[in-house]
Protein backbone atom coordinates (compact mmCIF):
# COMPACT_ATOMS: atom_id res chain seq x y z
CA UNK A 1 0.00 0.00 0.00
CA UNK A 2 1.10 3.68 -0.52
CA UNK A 3 2.80 5.59 2.13
CA UNK A 4 1.54 9.34 2.92
CA UNK A 5 5.13 11.51 3.32
CA UNK A 6 2.59 14.45 4.84
CA UNK A 7 -0.67 15.07 6.36
CA UNK A 8 -2.26 18.65 6.10
CA UNK A 9 -2.29 19.78 9.62
CA UNK A 10 -3.17 23.39 9.00
CA UNK A 11 -6.74 24.53 9.33
CA UNK A 12 -6.25 25.98 5.41
CA UNK A 13 -4.46 23.07 4.00
CA UNK A 14 -7.66 20.91 5.59
CA UNK A 15 -10.35 23.13 4.42
CA UNK A 16 -8.47 23.18 0.33
CA UNK A 17 -8.42 19.34 0.64
CA UNK A 18 -12.38 18.95 1.70
CA UNK A 19 -12.91 21.96 -1.50
CA UNK A 20 -11.22 19.80 -3.64
CA UNK A 21 -13.19 16.66 -2.45
CA UNK A 22 -16.25 18.77 -3.13
CA UNK A 23 -15.54 19.43 -6.55
CA UNK A 24 -15.00 16.30 -7.37
CA UNK A 25 -18.24 15.08 -5.95
CA UNK A 26 -20.18 18.61 -8.21
CA UNK A 27 -18.60 16.58 -11.43
CA UNK A 28 -19.84 13.31 -10.43
CA UNK A 29 -23.32 15.30 -9.89
CA UNK A 30 -22.70 16.39 -13.63
CA UNK A 31 -22.16 12.89 -14.88
CA UNK A 32 -25.08 11.54 -12.93
CA UNK A 33 -27.85 14.11 -14.56
CA UNK A 34 -26.21 12.82 -18.14
CA UNK A 35 -26.62 9.56 -17.17
CA UNK A 36 -29.99 9.55 -16.13
CA UNK A 37 -30.72 10.69 -19.99
CA UNK A 38 -29.74 7.43 -21.17
CA UNK A 39 -29.92 4.62 -18.18
CA UNK A 40 -32.35 4.14 -15.46
CA UNK A 41 -32.38 6.37 -12.32
CA UNK A 42 -31.75 3.56 -10.43
CA UNK A 43 -28.70 2.84 -12.06
CA UNK A 44 -27.51 6.41 -12.42
CA UNK A 45 -28.46 6.81 -8.77
CA UNK A 46 -26.12 4.06 -7.92
CA UNK A 47 -23.22 4.94 -10.16
CA UNK A 48 -23.02 8.22 -8.44
CA UNK A 49 -22.93 7.26 -5.13
CA UNK A 50 -20.00 4.76 -5.98
CA UNK A 51 -18.23 7.29 -7.37
CA UNK A 52 -18.89 9.45 -4.66
CA UNK A 53 -18.02 7.53 -1.75
CA UNK A 54 -14.82 7.10 -3.99
CA UNK A 55 -14.14 9.99 -4.12
CA UNK A 56 -14.99 11.44 -0.35
CA UNK A 57 -12.81 8.16 0.82
CA UNK A 58 -9.67 9.14 -1.24
CA UNK A 59 -10.03 12.55 -0.04
CA UNK A 60 -10.90 11.79 3.78
CA UNK A 61 -8.21 8.84 3.48
CA UNK A 62 -5.69 11.52 3.19
CA UNK A 63 -6.40 14.07 5.67
CA UNK A 64 -6.80 10.99 8.75
CA UNK A 65 -8.06 11.88 11.78
CA UNK A 66 -11.77 13.41 12.77
CA UNK A 67 -13.16 13.52 9.39
CA UNK A 68 -11.92 9.91 8.53
CA UNK A 69 -13.14 9.05 12.18
CA UNK A 70 -16.40 9.88 11.18
CA UNK A 71 -16.28 8.08 8.01
CA UNK A 72 -15.90 4.96 9.97
CA UNK A 73 -18.67 5.48 12.71
CA UNK A 74 -21.00 6.12 9.65
CA UNK A 75 -19.61 3.22 8.07
CA UNK A 76 -21.54 0.99 10.89
CA UNK A 77 -25.16 2.65 10.19
CA UNK A 78 -26.29 0.36 7.41
CA UNK A 79 -29.31 1.02 7.86
CA UNK A 80 -28.17 4.79 7.13
CA UNK A 81 -25.55 4.95 4.18
CA UNK A 82 -26.22 3.88 0.31
CA UNK A 83 -24.02 0.51 0.70
CA UNK A 84 -21.39 1.81 -1.81
CA UNK A 85 -20.63 4.02 1.00
CA UNK A 86 -20.98 2.00 3.71
CA UNK A 87 -18.08 -0.85 1.83
CA UNK A 88 -16.13 2.45 1.03
CA UNK A 89 -16.25 4.02 4.62
CA UNK A 90 -15.64 0.59 6.51
CA UNK A 91 -11.89 0.69 4.91
CA UNK A 92 -11.28 3.39 7.55
CA UNK A 93 -11.49 0.65 10.18
CA UNK A 94 -8.29 -0.71 9.23
CA UNK A 95 -7.34 -0.63 6.27
CA UNK A 96 -5.88 3.29 5.06
CA UNK A 97 -2.67 4.55 3.97
CA UNK A 98 0.27 4.54 6.65
CA UNK A 99 3.06 7.27 7.39
CA UNK A 100 6.31 6.46 5.46
CA UNK A 101 8.89 5.47 7.90
CA UNK A 102 11.07 8.52 7.04
CA UNK A 103 7.66 10.39 8.69
CA UNK A 104 6.90 7.83 11.44
CA UNK A 105 10.80 8.48 12.74
CA UNK A 106 9.87 12.62 12.88
CA UNK A 107 6.53 11.93 14.47
CA UNK A 108 7.49 10.00 17.23
CA UNK A 109 10.57 11.77 17.75
CA UNK A 110 8.45 15.06 18.15
CA UNK A 111 5.81 13.03 21.17
CA UNK A 112 8.25 11.22 22.11
CA UNK A 113 11.63 13.47 22.43
CA UNK A 114 13.83 10.44 21.58
CA UNK A 115 14.49 8.23 18.39
CA UNK A 116 12.68 5.14 18.47
CA UNK A 117 16.05 3.01 18.78
CA UNK A 118 16.66 4.68 21.98
CA UNK A 119 13.71 3.20 24.19
CA UNK A 120 13.57 -0.28 22.09
CA UNK A 121 16.46 -2.86 20.77
CA UNK A 122 14.57 -3.05 17.46
CA UNK A 123 11.94 -0.65 16.02
CA UNK A 124 10.08 -1.50 12.42
CA UNK A 125 9.03 1.53 10.93
CA UNK A 126 6.57 0.16 8.61
CA UNK A 127 3.30 -0.07 9.73
CA UNK A 128 1.01 -2.95 10.31
CA UNK A 129 -2.42 -1.31 10.76
CA UNK A 130 -3.06 2.20 9.86
CA UNK A 131 -6.29 3.58 10.85
CA UNK A 132 -8.15 6.87 11.68
CA UNK A 133 -6.09 8.04 14.15
CA UNK A 134 -2.95 6.60 14.64
CA UNK A 135 -1.40 3.74 13.38
CA UNK A 136 0.56 0.54 14.72
CA UNK A 137 4.66 -0.81 14.70
CA UNK A 138 5.81 -4.02 15.75
CA UNK A 139 8.80 -3.07 18.39
CA UNK A 140 11.34 -5.22 20.79
CA UNK A 141 13.11 -4.91 24.29
CA UNK A 142 14.74 -6.90 26.46
CA UNK A 143 13.34 -10.25 24.29
CA UNK A 144 10.07 -9.44 24.30
CA UNK A 145 7.77 -8.09 21.48
CA UNK A 146 5.76 -4.74 21.52
CA UNK A 147 2.57 -3.23 19.61
CA UNK A 148 3.55 0.78 19.60
CA UNK A 149 0.43 2.97 18.32
CA UNK A 150 1.57 6.28 16.93
CA UNK A 151 -1.04 9.22 16.75
CA UNK A 152 -1.28 11.09 13.02
CA UNK A 153 0.82 14.25 13.61
CA UNK A 154 -1.73 17.33 13.72
CA UNK A 155 -5.37 15.01 14.41
CA UNK A 156 -5.70 16.34 17.74
CA UNK A 157 -5.22 19.63 17.38
CA UNK A 158 -7.64 19.78 13.98
CA UNK A 159 -10.74 18.41 15.81
CA UNK A 160 -13.22 21.18 16.21
CA UNK A 161 -11.96 22.91 12.42
CA UNK A 162 -12.49 19.32 10.77
CA UNK A 163 -16.35 19.30 12.59
CA UNK A 164 -16.73 22.36 11.56
CA UNK A 165 -16.20 21.23 8.08
CA UNK A 166 -17.79 17.91 8.26
CA UNK A 167 -21.29 19.32 9.91
CA UNK A 168 -22.93 20.77 7.19
CA UNK A 169 -23.05 17.78 5.11
CA UNK A 170 -24.03 15.73 8.90
CA UNK A 171 -27.00 17.91 9.11
CA UNK A 172 -28.15 17.32 5.87
CA UNK A 173 -27.67 13.83 5.90
CA UNK A 174 -29.77 13.57 9.54
CA UNK A 175 -32.07 16.60 8.75
CA UNK A 176 -30.61 18.17 11.71
CA UNK A 177 -32.67 20.96 12.85
CA UNK A 178 -33.36 23.39 15.61
CA UNK A 179 -31.04 25.37 17.99
CA UNK A 180 -29.45 23.37 20.25
CA UNK A 181 -28.58 20.68 17.83
CA UNK A 182 -25.48 21.90 18.53
CA UNK A 183 -25.15 19.19 21.56
CA UNK A 184 -25.04 16.46 19.22
CA UNK A 185 -21.76 17.79 17.30
CA UNK A 186 -20.08 19.07 20.68
CA UNK A 187 -20.26 14.93 21.99
CA UNK A 188 -18.76 13.82 19.15
CA UNK A 189 -15.98 16.55 19.88
CA UNK A 190 -15.48 15.92 23.43
CA UNK A 191 -14.95 12.13 22.46
CA UNK A 192 -12.65 12.30 19.50
CA UNK A 193 -10.57 14.70 21.98
CA UNK A 194 -10.79 11.79 24.79
CA UNK A 195 -9.66 9.64 21.67
CA UNK A 196 -6.70 11.52 20.77
CA UNK A 197 -5.36 11.89 24.72
CA UNK A 198 -3.45 8.72 24.95
CA UNK A 199 -2.63 8.90 28.38
CA UNK A 200 -6.17 8.23 28.93
CA UNK A 201 -6.70 5.71 26.98
CA UNK A 202 -3.64 3.90 29.16
CA UNK A 203 -5.49 4.46 32.02
CA UNK A 204 -9.22 3.33 30.51
CA UNK A 205 -7.46 0.29 29.06
CA UNK A 206 -5.84 -0.83 32.41
CA UNK A 207 -9.08 -0.07 34.70
CA UNK A 208 -11.46 -2.05 31.69
CA UNK A 209 -9.03 -5.14 31.08
CA UNK A 210 -9.22 -5.45 35.53
CA UNK A 211 -12.50 -5.16 35.44
CA UNK A 212 -13.48 -6.94 33.14
CA UNK A 213 -10.73 -9.78 33.67
CA UNK A 214 -12.77 -12.44 34.95
CA UNK A 215 -15.14 -12.94 31.88
CA UNK A 216 -13.94 -16.21 30.31
CA UNK A 217 -12.51 -16.80 27.00
CA UNK A 218 -11.81 -12.85 26.87
CA UNK A 219 -8.05 -11.16 26.87
CA UNK A 220 -6.41 -7.73 27.23
CA UNK A 221 -3.07 -6.57 26.27
CA UNK A 222 -0.86 -5.28 29.43
CA UNK A 223 -0.21 -1.49 28.38
CA UNK A 224 3.01 0.07 29.34
CA UNK A 225 3.31 3.91 30.34
CA UNK A 226 6.74 4.28 30.79
CA UNK A 227 6.90 3.39 26.93
CA UNK A 228 3.92 5.96 26.16
CA UNK A 229 2.97 9.49 26.20
CA UNK A 230 0.18 11.37 25.01
CA UNK A 231 0.30 10.63 21.29
CA UNK A 232 2.16 6.93 22.19
CA UNK A 233 0.96 4.18 23.37
CA UNK A 234 2.99 1.13 23.52
CA UNK A 235 1.09 -2.50 24.41
CA UNK A 236 1.61 -5.95 24.27
CA UNK A 237 2.19 -7.37 20.90
CA UNK A 238 -1.10 -9.48 20.60
CA UNK A 239 -0.70 -12.70 18.62
CA UNK A 240 -4.03 -13.36 16.42
CA UNK A 241 -6.57 -12.83 13.07
CA UNK A 242 -9.30 -9.57 12.88
CA UNK A 243 -12.22 -10.55 13.43
CA UNK A 244 -13.47 -9.77 9.98
CA UNK A 245 -10.67 -12.17 8.20
CA UNK A 246 -11.58 -15.12 10.74
CA UNK A 247 -15.52 -14.98 10.13
CA UNK A 248 -14.39 -14.98 6.44
CA UNK A 249 -13.14 -18.57 6.74
CA UNK A 250 -14.51 -20.08 10.46
CA UNK A 251 -16.66 -23.25 10.15
CA UNK A 252 -16.55 -24.15 13.99
CA UNK A 253 -19.62 -23.34 15.00
CA UNK A 254 -18.56 -24.43 18.65
CA UNK A 255 -15.76 -21.28 18.54
CA UNK A 256 -18.38 -19.38 16.92
CA UNK A 257 -20.67 -19.90 19.74
CA UNK A 258 -17.66 -19.44 22.57
CA UNK A 259 -16.41 -16.20 20.96
CA UNK A 260 -20.30 -14.61 20.60
CA UNK A 261 -20.71 -15.58 24.12
CA UNK A 262 -17.45 -13.80 25.19
CA UNK A 263 -18.41 -10.49 22.88
CA UNK A 264 -22.03 -10.44 24.32
CA UNK A 265 -21.06 -10.88 28.14
CA UNK A 266 -18.37 -8.07 27.59
CA UNK A 267 -20.92 -6.02 26.82
CA UNK A 268 -23.59 -6.47 28.80
CA UNK A 269 -20.88 -6.43 32.34
CA UNK A 270 -20.08 -2.85 30.79
CA UNK A 271 -23.14 -1.53 30.76
CA UNK A 272 -25.35 -2.95 33.54
CA UNK A 273 -22.49 -3.19 35.67
CA UNK A 274 -19.67 -1.03 34.87
CA UNK A 275 -22.09 2.22 33.62
CA UNK A 276 -19.27 2.29 31.21
CA UNK A 277 -18.47 0.90 27.33
CA UNK A 278 -16.35 0.17 24.92
CA UNK A 279 -18.28 2.11 22.59
CA UNK A 280 -15.84 1.55 19.39
CA UNK A 281 -17.34 -2.01 18.31
CA UNK A 282 -15.91 -2.25 14.93
CA UNK A 283 -13.85 -5.62 13.47
CA UNK A 284 -10.43 -3.84 13.80
CA UNK A 285 -10.61 -3.88 17.64
CA UNK A 286 -11.01 -7.08 17.75
CA UNK A 287 -8.35 -10.44 17.00
CA UNK A 288 -9.11 -13.99 17.69
CA UNK A 289 -6.08 -15.42 19.54
CA UNK A 290 -4.85 -18.82 18.09
CA UNK A 291 -6.48 -20.52 21.40
CA UNK A 292 -9.72 -19.46 20.21
CA UNK A 293 -10.09 -16.24 22.69
CA UNK A 294 -11.35 -13.09 22.08
CA UNK A 295 -8.54 -10.17 22.16
CA UNK A 296 -10.09 -6.52 22.82
CA UNK A 297 -8.14 -3.81 21.88
CA UNK A 298 -8.25 0.04 21.71
CA UNK A 299 -10.23 1.26 25.03
CA UNK A 300 -9.95 5.25 23.58
CA UNK A 301 -13.44 5.67 22.73
CA UNK A 302 -15.03 4.85 26.34
CA UNK A 303 -18.56 5.93 26.91
CA UNK A 304 -19.88 6.72 30.15
CA UNK A 305 -23.64 6.27 30.36
CA UNK A 306 -25.71 8.39 33.16
CA UNK A 307 -28.63 6.90 35.56
CA UNK A 308 -30.94 9.51 34.16
CA UNK A 309 -30.52 8.05 30.42
CA UNK A 310 -29.71 4.62 31.73
CA UNK A 311 -32.52 4.15 33.42
CA UNK A 312 -35.87 4.97 30.37
CA UNK A 313 -33.70 3.48 27.58
CA UNK A 314 -33.05 0.36 29.13
CA UNK A 315 -36.99 0.40 30.45
CA UNK A 316 -37.83 0.80 26.17
CA UNK A 317 -36.01 -2.72 25.96
CA UNK A 318 -38.90 -4.07 27.86
CA UNK A 319 -41.94 -5.87 26.43
CA UNK A 320 -44.10 -4.67 28.53
CA UNK A 321 -43.17 -1.16 27.82
CA UNK A 322 -43.85 -1.71 24.53
CA UNK A 323 -47.00 -2.80 25.23
CA UNK A 324 -48.15 0.16 27.07
CA UNK A 325 -48.45 2.78 24.98
CA UNK A 326 -48.99 5.83 27.17
CA UNK A 327 -45.86 4.12 29.79
CA UNK A 328 -43.66 3.86 26.15
CA UNK A 329 -44.29 7.58 25.04
CA UNK A 330 -43.64 8.56 28.81
CA UNK A 331 -40.10 7.56 28.19
CA UNK A 332 -39.56 9.01 24.83
CA UNK A 333 -40.04 12.20 26.61
CA UNK A 334 -37.86 11.21 28.96
CA UNK A 335 -35.33 10.34 26.46
CA UNK A 336 -36.07 13.65 24.27
CA UNK A 337 -37.40 11.65 21.82
CA UNK A 338 -40.47 13.11 21.77
CA UNK A 339 -40.15 17.33 22.78
CA UNK A 340 -42.75 19.57 25.18
CA UNK A 341 -43.09 21.73 21.55
CA UNK A 342 -44.24 19.25 19.22
CA UNK A 343 -47.22 18.99 17.29
CA UNK A 344 -49.97 16.26 17.77
CA UNK A 345 -48.71 14.69 14.36
CA UNK A 346 -44.97 14.97 15.36
CA UNK A 347 -45.78 12.93 18.36
CA UNK A 348 -48.00 10.42 16.80
CA UNK A 349 -45.40 10.14 13.77
CA UNK A 350 -42.36 9.65 15.89
CA UNK A 351 -44.44 7.41 18.76
CA UNK A 352 -45.19 4.90 15.84
CA UNK A 353 -41.66 5.24 14.27
CA UNK A 354 -40.08 4.67 17.73
CA UNK A 355 -42.55 2.02 18.48
CA UNK A 356 -41.95 -0.10 15.27
CA UNK A 357 -38.19 0.25 15.44
CA UNK A 358 -37.81 -0.93 19.14
CA UNK A 359 -40.03 -3.61 18.61
CA UNK A 360 -37.70 -5.16 16.22
CA UNK A 361 -34.31 -4.12 17.61
CA UNK A 362 -34.96 -4.91 21.55
CA UNK A 363 -35.76 -8.79 20.28
CA UNK A 364 -32.68 -9.80 21.65
CA UNK A 365 -33.81 -8.52 25.20
CA UNK A 366 -37.44 -10.31 25.15
CA UNK A 367 -36.33 -14.06 25.85
CA UNK A 368 -33.29 -15.94 27.40
CA UNK A 369 -31.85 -16.68 24.29
CA UNK A 370 -31.01 -15.27 20.86
CA UNK A 371 -29.73 -16.45 17.61
CA UNK A 372 -27.78 -13.84 16.03
CA UNK A 373 -27.09 -15.46 13.16
CA UNK A 374 -30.53 -14.64 12.31
CA UNK A 375 -30.14 -13.33 8.56
CA UNK A 376 -34.04 -12.73 8.63
CA UNK A 377 -33.63 -10.38 12.39
CA UNK A 378 -31.70 -8.04 10.33
CA UNK A 379 -33.08 -7.95 7.01
CA UNK A 380 -36.00 -6.46 9.11
CA UNK A 381 -33.85 -3.99 10.82
CA UNK A 382 -32.19 -2.93 7.30
CA UNK A 383 -35.88 -3.25 5.58
CA UNK A 384 -37.62 -0.53 8.30
CA UNK A 385 -34.15 1.86 8.04
CA UNK A 386 -34.71 1.73 4.27
CA UNK A 387 -38.32 2.41 4.55
CA UNK A 388 -37.42 5.32 6.78
CA UNK A 389 -35.01 6.74 5.09
CA UNK A 390 -36.71 7.41 1.91
CA UNK A 391 -39.59 8.47 4.11
CA UNK A 392 -40.44 11.93 2.53
CA UNK A 393 -43.10 12.75 5.78
CA UNK A 394 -39.89 12.54 8.10
CA UNK A 395 -37.91 14.85 5.88
CA UNK A 396 -40.24 17.76 6.51
CA UNK A 397 -39.85 17.38 10.56
CA UNK A 398 -37.43 18.25 12.72
CA UNK A 399 -34.40 15.42 13.16
CA UNK A 400 -33.22 16.73 16.16
CA UNK A 401 -34.02 13.62 18.25
CA UNK A 402 -33.29 11.85 21.49
CA UNK A 403 -30.75 12.73 23.90
CA UNK A 404 -26.65 13.39 22.59
CA UNK A 405 -26.18 10.04 24.60
CA UNK A 406 -27.86 8.16 21.84
CA UNK A 407 -25.17 8.75 19.55
CA UNK A 408 -22.34 6.53 21.28
CA UNK A 409 -25.46 4.15 23.00
CA UNK A 410 -26.75 3.60 19.78
CA UNK A 411 -23.04 3.07 18.15
CA UNK A 412 -22.33 0.81 20.58
CA UNK A 413 -25.41 -1.45 20.00
CA UNK A 414 -25.18 -1.59 15.91
CA UNK A 415 -21.44 -2.31 15.84
CA UNK A 416 -22.31 -5.22 19.18
CA UNK A 417 -24.99 -6.67 16.39
CA UNK A 418 -23.39 -6.60 13.43
CA UNK A 419 -19.84 -8.29 14.97
CA UNK A 420 -22.56 -10.57 16.77
CA UNK A 421 -23.95 -11.65 13.41
CA UNK A 422 -20.51 -11.72 11.57
CA UNK A 423 -19.49 -14.14 14.29
CA UNK A 424 -22.95 -16.10 13.35
CA UNK A 425 -23.30 -16.52 16.83
CA UNK A 426 -26.34 -18.31 17.77
CA UNK A 427 -27.61 -19.66 21.08
CA UNK A 428 -26.52 -16.57 23.27
CA UNK A 429 -27.55 -16.28 26.88
CA UNK A 430 -28.76 -12.77 26.85
CA UNK A 431 -27.94 -12.16 30.85
CA UNK A 432 -25.19 -14.49 31.37
CA UNK A 433 -23.24 -11.25 32.72
CA UNK A 434 -25.43 -11.88 35.61
CA UNK A 435 -23.28 -15.21 37.06
CA UNK A 436 -20.23 -12.52 36.65
CA UNK A 437 -20.81 -10.90 39.19
CA UNK A 438 -22.05 -10.78 42.88
CA UNK A 439 -23.71 -7.98 42.71
CA UNK A 440 -28.07 -7.78 42.58
CA UNK A 441 -28.89 -7.04 38.86
CA UNK A 442 -32.10 -6.37 37.28
CA UNK A 443 -32.67 -8.50 34.75
CA UNK A 444 -33.82 -7.03 31.29
CA UNK A 445 -37.00 -8.85 29.90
Amino acid sequence: MKTLDSIPTTKIQRASKLVQTGAKVGVNYLKYYGDKLVNSEAVAKERLNENNAEDIYDGLKKLKGSALKVAQMLSMEKSILPKAYVEKFSLAQFSVPPLSPPLVIKTFKKYFGKHPNELFDAFNATSVNAASIGQVHIAEKDGKKFAVKIQYPGVAESIASDLALVKPVAIKMFNIKGADSDKYFKEVEHKLIEETNYILEVEQSKAVADACKHIPNLKFPDYYEHLSSERIITMDYMNGEHLSEFVLHNTDTDLSQKLGQALWDFYMYQIHVLNKVHADPHPGNFLISPKGELIVLDFGCMKTIPEEFYVPYFELAKKESLDNIEHFKSKLYDLEILRMDDTAKEVEFFTDMFHEMLTIFTLPFHSDTFDFSDEQFFQRIAELGEKYSKNTELRKMNGNRGSKHFIYINRTFFGLYNLMFDLKAKAITINNFQTLTSEPLQKIS
